[in-house]
């Protein structure tokens, strides 16, 4: 029996810059809120106010998802043999559940508000519109910033659609309140702010699926575990693949295990080599462990036991 280990090829996928984006991205945030709150407080606009206290979870979604970032790049100790990895995963986790807890506090606002309308003055009108059209810059001039990652890593993705949505929220208060102003309905804020949230949730909702799936250490929505399988069944040799796992380390990072029963044996250095390349170039598996065997002598996590074979053991 032989056995290999592989890193294949591991880097980060997110952008060089990724320190200063979030650098930029909360100090931003950070002045917004002061402007929010100085003239929520100014004119009295409980709304703007009350959008200074929700801009300040766009603060903390942001901290969080850079505390995740850094984290996954602390290096492993004896004692936690992946690092810190995880804390991306974590991240991005806590960030959906930020945005979806969002969401259900405008959604109670605006159902607040359906039932009790408050008219819109002029002066009060166009100061939140004027803030608002502040807030569509800075958290869309944020968004951007993590554009390029948002596409391999789930924790930039977070931290992306959370801007992201910030700005649109923004937009419909723009929007919204030049309609009511113009037409004078009322009405037609809180109903913007449900669509708007309607839009977010369901936007958000695959990053909660994904992240908790991924906690959860199920195979990344990315990799096709049958189609893992067929790869390696088709090394030349290979008779049975065995015990399969695959999961994710941290946001951009896969791992995977997996028992190959081999008859003939010979699996040099050039086979693991080979078959870590191709699960990297096909699969973006960064973590390779491959076992190999002549018989199937242990029993799979997952799968039905084999023919009945003598039982030596539990391996993974």
């Amino acid at each position: 029996m032989s056995a290999g280990h592989d890193h294949a090829h591991q880097h980060d996928h997110a952008p060089a810059n990724f320190n200063r984006a979030f650098a930029i991205g909360i100090a931003l945030n950070i002045i917004f809120v002061t402007i929010e709150s100085f003239y929520g407080w100014r004119v009295n606009s409980l709304a703007l106010l009350a959008d200074a206290g929700h801009n300040l979870s766009d603060v903390a979604g942001l901290v969080l998802a850079w505390g995740g970032a850094l984290a996954g790049k602390l290096r492993p100790s004896a004692r936690k043999t992946y690092g810190w990895k995880r804390g991306t995963i974590l991240a991005a986790f806590a960030n959906a559940l930020l945005l979806l807890v969002a969401m259900g506090a405008l959604v109670w606002e605006a159902i607040g508000r359906l039932i009790s309308p408050e008219p819109l003055l002029g002066a009060q009108g166009v100061t939140i519109m004027l803030v608002a059209g502040v807030g569509i810059v800075i958290n869309t001039a944020t968004a951007l910033l993590f554009m390029r990652g948002r596409e391999n890593d789930l924790n930039i993705r977070s931290a992306f659609l959370h801007m992201a949505a910030d700005a649109l929220v923004s937009a419909g208060v723009v929007v919204a309140g030049a309609l009511t102003l113009w037409r004078g309905w009322v009405w037609l804020d809180p109903v913007v702010s449900l669509a708007i949230a309607v839009v977010i949730v369901l936007g958000t909702w695959s990053l909660f699926r994904q992240s908790l799936h991924m906690l959860f250490d199920g195979v990344p929505d990315s990799v096709d575990p049958q189609a893992v399988r067929d790869c390696l069944a088709a090394l030349p040799g290979v008779t049975l693949v065995h015990d399969l796992h695959i999961w994710a380390t941290g946001t951009s990072y896969i791992a995977m295990t997996a028992h190959l029963v081999m008859p003939q044996g010979h699996a040099d250095d050039a086979f693991l080599k080979h078959a870590t390349d191709q699960l990297h170039d096909r699969f973006e598996i960064t973590h390779v462990t491959l076992q190999v065997m002549k018989e199937p002598f242990t029993i799979a996590c997952a799968e039905p036991a084999q023919a009945p074979v003598p039982h030596h053991g539990h391996a993974h």
